[in-house]
Parts: structure tokens; sequence; C-alpha cells
């Protein structure tokens, strides 16, 4: 409906290391998440609430916020 794709991984392979790679495997996530279909049912999203909280957290570190330029674009 929205234009989405989804594929399966179809290929597998080893690593330099020796360890078995598989493609589109993805980025493990910095912080473990449990999602219920209780609290999800209920209208809750415990990884935006997560999130939330970490960034909140980083406001009194002052930490800066690095917001990439736009790429430059070829005149034709």
């Amino acid at each position: 409906m929205d234009g989405g794709t989804m594929t399966a991984p179809r290929l597998g392979i080893f690593s330099k290391e020796g360890k078995w790679v598989v493609e589109n495997e993805g980025i493990a996530a910095d912080t473990e998440v449990e999602m219920t279909p209780k609290e999800v049912m209920a209208g809750r999203d415990p990884q935006l609430e997560k999130t939330i909280e970490l960034l909140l957290k980083q406001i009194p570190e002052k930490k800066p916020i690095i917001v990439p330029k736009d790429p430059v674009r070829a005149v034709q």
C-alpha cells in the first residue's frame, strides 16, 4: 500500500574474522527494549518512550547536536 518492500536473506557468507554473516541482518540495538503485546494494545510505545528518556538525559549534558548539511546538488 505504501510502496514498501520486504526481502528474505538469500545469501550467507563468512566474514574475514570467520563469523557467519547473513545479508539484510541489520545492526544490534544500543539499548534493548522489551515490547509486550499488552503495552502496544494499550497504545504505548516502549521503544519511543525509552528513546525520549535517553534524549532527555542528554539535555543537561549539553551534548552538541550535529545537523548534517544538505548535499551540494549539481546544476543541470
